[in-house]
C-alpha cells in the first residue's frame, strides 16, 4: 500500500513542510550561529505558517492538511523557539554548569514552552478545528513574540540580561497558551500586513534602530492584549 503523497498532498501542504523545515533550521542555527539567525528563521517560518492558510482557502486543503499543520507548528513554534531560549542563556551564561540555578532556569522553561505548546497543538486538533476563535495565544504568536523581542531589544541588551527577560517571556507566554482567553484568528488583511511587517524584520532587522523588528513586536503585543475583547474580526 503506497502513501500516494502527489495525490493526497495539496499545495497548502507543501507550504505547510516548508514551515517545519524552516523550524528545524532555525534549531540548527540557534546552536551554531546563534539567537539572532534563528529568531529571524523562526519569523520566516511564521510568515510561511500565515501563507499556507491563505493558500488552503483559495486552493484548497486536503484530508492531512490540518494534522501536518500542528505537527509543523510543534516543530516551528514548540520546538525551535525553546532552543532559541536555550541558546540565548547559554551564551550568556556559558557554563551553565556553573550556576545551578540558571542552569535549571534555562532548561525548565524552555522545556514548559515545549510540551505546553504540544498540548495546545494536540487540543486545538481534536477539539477546535477550523473554528475562528479559540482559546489560548496562538503557538505562532507566542514564539513569534520572543523572536522578534529578541531581535527588537533583546540583541542591544547585556546578555544577562536578554536571557532573563527572555525566560520571564517565555514562562509567561507558555502558560497563556493554555489561558481561557479567546483569540480570533486575524483577517486576510491584516496577515497580510503583518507579513510585510515580518518579511523586514526578517531581511532588515538592523535597519532604521530595528524599526521592523519593533513596529512587529508592538503590533503582536497590541494583539496579544487586545485581541481577546476588542479585535474587529469578530
Amino acid at each position: 500500500m503506497a502513501f500516494r503523497v502527489r495525490d493526497r498532498l495539496a499545495v497548502a501542504d507543501v507550504v505547510t513542510l516548508l514551515n517545519a523545515g524552516l523550524g528545524v533550521v532555525a534549531m540548527v542555527a540557534a546552536v551554531t550561529e546563534g539567537p539572532a539567525l534563528a529568531a529571524r528563521l523562526i519569523l520566516l517560518a511564521a510568515v510561511a505558517d500565515g501563507l499556507d492558510g491563505l493558500v488552503a482557502r483559495h486552493l484548497g486543503s486536503s484530508e492531512v492538511g490540518l494534522t501536518l499543520d500542528s505537527m509543523a507548528d510543534i516543530v516551528s513554534f514548540g520546538t525551535a523557539p525553546a532552543v532559541l531560549l536555550f541558546a540565548i542563556a547559554h551564551r550568556a551564561w556559558e557554563p551553565l554548569s556553573s550556576a545551578p540555578a540558571l542552569y535549571a532556569a534555562a532548561v525548565i522553561v524552555p522545556t514548559l514552552f515545549a510540551v505546553l505548546a504540544l498540548l495546545r497543538a494536540a487540543l486545538y486538533t481534536v477539539y477546535y478545528g477550523e473554528e475562528t476563535t479559540r482559546p489560548g495565544v496562538q503557538n505562532t504568536l507566542a514564539a513569534s513574540m520572543l523572536a522578534v523581542g529578541y531581535l527588537a531589544v533583546g540583541a542591544m541588551l547585556d546578555p544577562g540580561t536578554t536571557a532573563t527577560a527572555a525566560l520571564a517571556a517565555g514562562a509567561v507566554l507558555a502558560v497563556l497558551m493554555l489561558a481561557p482567553l479567546p483569540y480570533p484568528k486575524l483577517l486576510d488583511r491584516d496577515a497580510l500586513a503583518m507579513g510585510v511587517v515580518q518579511m523586514g524584520a526578517v531581511l532588515f532587522p538592523a535597519v532604521i534602530s530595528r524599526a521592523f523588528p519593533r513596529a512587529l513586536l508592538l503590533a503582536a503585543t497590541a494583539y496579544l492584549l487586545l485581541a481577546p475583547r476588542f479585535y474587529w474580526a469578530e
